[in-house]
């Protein structure tokens, strides 16, 4: 540790002298108040320190100390359900505790508290005994964390040895010892590198969906479980909600959700909201299964890449414990402004709309820590890690930087519509527009229904169809086609405001299992082929368009899953009925 002065102030950005021991991104405190801060360049004898505090009031000749080591978390129990902010302080114990989350407007710089509760006490299981030889990742004790997860105490990578005692009470704080390996402690609690990625024994490939029961996802453009997926949209397009509709109804293990530079009525939302609603799987509250980081657009613009880091962090140790999990990002467009803030703070060359040179490497290497891994050590597990990052273009223009070195890196891509979302059409995923690299036919095929990738893609293609006729119909009218046409036409609008479209806030379709997507899929595909075949012979498209059934396939959203495959048998059947007396 050595400890400098500050000479220069420019924002977040702090140049000091006199840290002769100080190494990249090792973190220092920076004047009385002891501001969290990182070293980002190394200069000859100057340093310089990105500040994740607001910077007001310091001055040159400060002191700053180096604390000799790098930016990282506490990981242990007490994670899930957790609310922090960017640099993982616990946001709750920084306002007081009981009072919740907003007991006082403002945090005061420069404070400290410990991320995980140092008193509260852990009910150990133990899993290692005197004389067992253990390696790194072994699971050497649980925690029953929360009714949703089983924590696993893993020897830390580059770990290992032979077990010398184990602690003789089951009830046990973080920090206290729960095996000694080869005369070393290990508690509950670790720390690891932000910027690091964690060792995995062998990566796999993402050969699974991660299913979110949104239509528009599943059934159209699904990511892997593992994968990862971006979502860009200009402003009211919806990008919020369908990033808290996907951590709330996704089938992920644990879900990590980070508020990179929003606004903070909308994380108050979130905060407000999760603990209320009740996870389907457990029957518990979703905050049994969450974690919260919020770095709202009012805190220091330099805390908002230690807050992507921190999120990706966090969700690869419940990977390497054998958790799917699925993180949030909203938004990575804040994320890439707050690197340009600082970057022209440090006077670097600008790139692409003043950019840092560096941004599409940076969004690498946040999105190429998703994956689906075999985890070190025994039993046996395997774990997934799979991003979700929302961008915000300026003005919806997804020609610029974010966007576009975005779509490179995901391997799904939701285009989001103004014009979509002005027709309150929602989620106002443009389906032309978006794809998904990810070959999951073969697990839907096997998991769902034999046929499900072919209606799938059925669906794609006749959408296609139906947005180069729309073309048509704009400049001449619906009169000028040919009646197959106008079936083909017509369907495409079933498909658009019967399957697509899908409420949020609806208490039966907020979540659409993927067996009723298929059922819903299939009666419009047997719709369509039957209106087809009635127009090649000379049926009126008007009275094919007005039959009764057509109005009963606008209803399907609202089935109880259980029962939606009778119900679609039964409209088939009515299907064939009405067409046949025509």
């Amino acid at each position: 540790m050595s400890a400098g002065r500050v000479v220069r102030v420019a924002g977040p950005v702090v140049v000091a002298e006199g840290l002769v021991s100080a190494r990249l991104y090792n973190v220092v405190r920076v004047g009385r108040r002891r501001l969290i801060g990182e070293v980002i360049r190394l200069a000859g004898s100057e340093a310089v320190i990105q500040v994740y505090e607001d910077t007001g009031g310091l001055r040159v000749g400060s002191t700053v100390e180096d604390t000799g080591r790098p930016l990282d978390v506490e990981l242990g129990p007490g994670l899930i359900g957790g609310i922090f902010d960017g640099v993982q302080r616990a946001l709750p114990a920084l306002t007081g505790g009981g009072g919740g989350p907003y007991t006082r407007p403002f945090l005061r710089r420069g404070i400290e508290a410990p991320s995980l509760d140092r008193e509260r006490l852990w009910t150990v299981l133990l899993d290692a005994a005197v004389g067992d030889r253990v390696d790194e990742g072994d699971v050497v004790a649980r925690v029953i964390e929360t009714v949703a997860v089983e924590h696993r105490v893993m020897v830390p990578p580059g770990g290992g040895g032979v077990v010398t005692a184990v602690a003789d009470r089951d009830a046990l704080t973080v920090d206290a010892t729960v095996v000694e390996i080869d005369g070393r402690p290990l508690s509950l609690i670790s720390r690891w590198p932000v910027r690091t990625r964690r060792p995995t024994g062998r990566r796999l490939d993402p050969d699974a969906p991660l299913v979110t029961g949104q239509r528009v996802v599943d059934s159209l453009f699904p990511v892997a479980r593992g994968g990862s997926a971006t979502i860009p949209g200009g402003f009211g397009t919806g990008k919020t909600v369908h990033e808290q509709t996907l951590a709330k109804w996704s089938d992920a293990d644990v879900i990590v959700y980070v508020g990179c530079g929003e606004r903070g009525n909308e994380m108050a939302e979130v905060l407000e909201e999760f603990p209320r609603l009740v996870d389907p799987r457990s029957g518990a509250s979703l905050m049994d299964r969450t974690i919260l980081i919020a770095n709202t657009s009012n805190m220091p613009v330099a805390a908002r890449e230690a807050s992507i880091y921190t999120a990706i962090t966090i969700a690869e140790y419940y990977r390497d414990q054998g958790y799917d999990v699925a993180v949030m990002a909203d938004s990575t467009s804040r994320w890439g402004e707050a690197l340009r803030e600082v970057s022209s703070r440090l006077e670097e060359m600008p790139g692409e709309e003043g950019y840092p040179a560096y941004l599409p490497s940076r969004l690498a290497e946040f999105y190429e820590r998703a994956g689906a891994v075999e985890a070190l050590g025994r039993p046996v597990r395997t774990g997934s890690v799979t991003v979700v990052g929302a961008v915000s273009p300026p003005g919806g223009d997804f020609s610029e930087p974010v966007t576009q070195y975005s779509l490179r890196l995901a391997g799904t891509f939701w285009a989001l519509d103004a014009g979509l979302a002005r027709s309150r059409h929602f989620p106002a995923i443009h389906w032309t527009r978006s794809y998904s690299l990810y070959d999951l036919g073969g697990w839907f095929d096997a998991n769902v229904a034999p046929d499900f990738d072919e209606h799938r893609r059925w669906a794609l293609e006749l959408l296609g169809s139906e947005h180069e006729l729309a073309s048509i119909v704009r400049l001449l009218g619906v009169d000028v086609l040919a009646p197959v046409e106008r079936m083909t036409f017509h369907t495409g609008r079933i498909l658009r405001e019967d399957f697509l479209q899908q409420s949020a806030f609806d208490e039966v379709d907020a979540y659409c299992p993927l067996g009723k997507q298929y059922w819903m899929l299939r009666v419009i595909r047997h719709a369509h082929q039957a209106m087809i075949e009635a127009a090649s012979k000379d049926v009126d498209p008007d009275t094919l368009i007005a039959m009764p059934v057509l109005a009963e396939i606008g209803r399907m959203k609202r089935w109880p899953p259980d029962e939606a495959e009778t119900r679609a048998l039964e409209l088939i059947g009515r299907v064939d009925e009405e067409v046949g007396s025509l």
